[in-house]
């Protein structure tokens, strides 16, 4: 499912001039900012928000920031020059100075709260005021908004330095973060996932900050070692950044009566979400109340067949909390997440994650998120006993939508016209007792092979006569389905556009970012080739060494195989 929405004009931006005339900000414009904040943007110390939509916060510039990369087919579909990512002022606005702005852009940025749900269960203990106003964005800051060939972009600084949602750290990123960010949402792109995007990639040469992290070749579960890494910003863009925790925060307030506008608040931020989200399928000529139930509707949609595009790719987010879900519908947050190489319905990169955030519980874990969804939409609803009760059927038939996303998902991904439980429930038996590699084995898979030697390459470990034959008696089953089916050939082809050849390796990108570190980029912008096309066919030598089996060294291999954080 390769993306083919870039784009073919020519770039028309080519100054950091032409560049702020595209800037519009609707947030700043529509919403309300904290009462309490400063004017200036000079509020980088944690403080408890208690209302406004957001805060005026101006990012801290990474000291001496040097180019690494951009995304080439990203600037191609905003209209911007390649050349841009090298001008002056604009590497200065990505790497945090923010003044260079100039008119109609905006001299400061903003930082937005949220509330933190886990798994449905609304918590306050991780922050510092024992309340929830201190969780928020603690070193993201946006610094841009505006349109770019008729659609509008938010531009987020990722380790912009810190707000008041910082609760005490020091709103950094490290290069190693930066990176896997960076390459994977233009990765996730590529996929057909949606998902924010990459913009530049600029790293401190004389900044670096302390983090825990792995010691070579560590099999330890948590870090064990204090490392001093690079500081560095990647700059991430999305439609808008409103997140689920986002609405569950105002909606909160509103239970709670924290303040006399705090409905008022809640009112806004959803008209926001449509505004910024859903404008094109949402008609905003129709009774609010209505525009929310088809936002639910469509949100519902859009987050049920999100997840099953995860599962599609082996993509697993590691911490889908709430305040990780984006209302809009896409990926967000590339934090502790992995892809899975050898299958395993429980792979779970992160080892503050758990089950309930493993691979194939992220269809739980997205109900969980819709349900908080539900209820921080349905104080607008109070008074209108026919929307509540068809938004409560929207939320009782999520199981429903997300069961039914998932069988078209698993047809496609075996090339067949019609879901088959009993295939479908003995492969994934079989893949897991196989110990298969997850993307090689669905490709190999699409050439639709007539015997299992095909597939074995896939296989982690050798199976023993029994398995063998449950094997050859499934080949049988799925050929027949597929001969029955139409053309093989065209079978196979339609299976290759959604079964990558290429997937994310973390042992092939953590030398990346550790040679990044020495001032070597050229591993990224291998990894940004060969991720940008991860569907075709590539060369011998990028097939050698981009589609292999995981090497044993690197099974339980601390910063790995498994990580405690990558910030």
């Amino acid at each position: 499912m390769p993306n083919t929405s870039s784009s073919n004009k020519s770039p028309t931006t080519k100054t950091f001039a032409e560049f702020s005339q595209l800037a519009d900000y609707s947030l700043m414009d529509s919403l309300q900012a904290d009462p309490q904040a400063t004017s200036d943007g000079h509020d980088h110390h944690p403080r408890q928000v208690f209302s406004g939509h957001y805060v005026p916060v101006s990012p801290t510039p990474i000291p001496e920031p040097e180019y690494i990369t951009h995304s080439k087919p990203f600037f191609k579909e905003l209209g911007l020059s390649n050349e841009l990512a090298l001008d002056e002022q604009f590497r200065r606005l990505f790497s945090g100075d923010i003044n260079v702005a100039r008119k109609p852009m905006r001299s400061v940025g903003w930082a937005t709260g949220y509330a933190l749900s886990i798994y449905g269960t609304e918590y306050i203990q991780q922050c510092p005021f024992g309340t929830g106003n201190g969780y928020g964005d603690g070193r993201a800051i946006s610094v841009f908004e505006g349109i770019f060939n008729g659609k509008r972009w938010e531009m987020q600084l990722k380790g912009g330095g810190p707000t008041p949602y910082c609760r005490g750290a020091d709103g950094r990123a490290v290069l190693r973060s930066s990176v896997r960010e960076f390459l994977a949402q233009e990765y996730m792109q590529a996929l057909g996932v949606p998902t924010s995007r990459s913009l530049t990639l600029y790293v401190s040469r004389s900044e670096t900050v302390r983090r825990p992290w792995y010691t070579t070749n560590s099999m330890s579960i948590d870090p064990d070692i204090l490392t001093d890494n690079p500081s560095a910003i990647t700059t991430r863009v999305a439609p808008s950044f409103i997140r689920v925790g986002q609405l569950e925060l105002f909606a909160r307030r509103t239970r709670s009566n924290a303040h006399q506008g705090a409905l008022n608040e809640l009112q806004e931020i959803v008209k926001h979400l449509i505004e910024r989200n859903y404008i094109q399928v949402i008609d905003q000529s129709l009774p609010f109340t209505s525009q929310v139930i088809e936002l639910a509707h469509l949100f519902r949609e859009r987050l049920t067949t999100l997840v099953a595009n995860w599962i599609r790719v082996g993509y697993c987010q590691g911490n889908f909390n709430s305040d990780n879900c984006s209302a809009g519908g896409f990926t967000l947050d590339y934090g502790p997440f992995g892809f899975c190489e050898m299958f395993d319905p429980r792979f779970q990169p992160w080892t503050g994650g758990g089950d309930h955030f493993s691979f194939f519980n992220q269809p739980l874990a997205a109900e969980a998120n819709y349900k908080m969804f539900w209820a921080a939409i349905r104080p607008l609803l109070t008074n209108n006993t026919e929307a509540l009760a068809r938004l409560d059927q929207l939320r009782d038939g999520f199981a429903e939508a997300m069961n039914k996303e998932m069988k078209k998902m698993w047809a496609k991904k075996l090339g067949l016209i019609n879901y088959d439980a009993a295939l479908v429930n003995e492969m994934l038996q079989l893949i897991r007792l196989s110990k298969v590699d997850y993307t090689i084995f669905f490709r190999k898979l699409s050439d639709i092979p007539k015997q299992l030697t095909a597939i074995k390459e896939s296989f982690y470990q050798p199976n023993s006569e029994q398995v063998e034959a449950q094997w050859g008696n499934w080949l049988q089953r799925w050929r027949s389905h597929i001969r029955s089916s139409g053309d093989i050939r065209m079978t196979s082809a339609a299976m290759k556009r959604i079964n990558p050849k290429y997937t994310w390796r973390e042992w092939l990108i953590s030398p990346a970012y550790k040679s990044a570190e020495q001032g070597d980029y050229r591993s990224i912008k291998e990894l940004q080739s060969v991720f940008s096309d991860p569907y075709s066919e590539q060369s011998p030598e990028i097939e050698a060494k981009y589609s292999r089996l995981k090497p044993e060294k690197f099974f339980n291999a601390g910063g790995v195989s498994h990580y405690s954080c990558s910030s």
